[in-house]
């Protein structure tokens, strides 16, 4: 009888041990689960966070340009245009088919755009015309293939607002300007401001070194 009671009060202390490590294991294992739900909810609202501040900048970049027309002369949906522009280098290029130094500058232009789609550095052009009529603008857009602003006031109002024009609008558009025709402005691709001033006038081809190709601030 002493022995059978003995053997019981064994095995009752060895069911009381497994009970106590078993809840030292739940308790410990208990802020685990929440623990991995809160690391990947933080995780997450940084991934989310940051698509959502990408998307809020190529909003407003985008924003701050004009109404576009395609090189066949269509108008561009804001669709299209952010497809188009997406992972681009973008530049507004104010020129004149009817000045030589612009005419004599596009072919080593087009080059450098082709230069650098082969090196992965896609660019795109928007062409700011200073041409005296839409005929002439669809013409030079077609043949260089580029997305231009509308010619008359939105043209005009970016002429202004970079403070580039050619000397023969210095009647209509005054004359603080800071360069003539040919130039290009480089847009950031956050705010849609100016990032690079390329000065084709007074330095011609050399000017395209100056486009800041690696930097991703460019880059829409």
């Amino acid at each position: 009888l002493v022995l059978l009671l003995v053997l019981l009060l064994v095995l009752l202390l060895s069911s009381a041990r497994a009970v106590g490590i078993k809840r030292r294991q739940s308790a410990s294992m208990t802020p685990l689960f929440p623990l991995a739900c809160l690391a990947f909810a933080n995780a997450s609202r940084t991934s989310l966070s940051a698509s959502t501040r990408a998307m809020s900048s190529q909003c407003t970049a985008l924003a701050s340009l004009p109404s576009l027309n395609s090189p066949d002369g269509s108008a561009m949906m804001a669709d299209a245009l952010a497809g188009r522009l997406k992972g681009k280098r973008v530049a507004l290029y104010f020129a004149a088919g009817w000045c030589p130094m612009c005419t004599s500058f596009e072919p080593s232009l087009l080059k450098f755009r082709e230069a650098a789609a082969s090196s992965g550095k896609d660019v795109e052009i928007i062409y700011v015309p200073s041409d005296r009529s839409e005929g002439d603008v669809a013409k030079r857009v077609a043949a260089m293939g580029m997305l231009s602003v509308p010619i008359g006031e939105e043209a005009d109002a970016m002429k202004s607002r970079h403070k580039i024009w050619a000397g023969a609008e210095c009647g209509k558009l005054g004359t603080g300007r800071r360069s003539g025709v040919p130039a290009l402005v480089v847009l950031d691709s956050r705010s849609g401001d100016e990032m690079a001033f390329l000065a084709a006038e007074s330095r011609g081809a050399g000017a395209l070194g100056s486009w800041p190709l690696d930097d991703d601030g460019c880059v829409w």
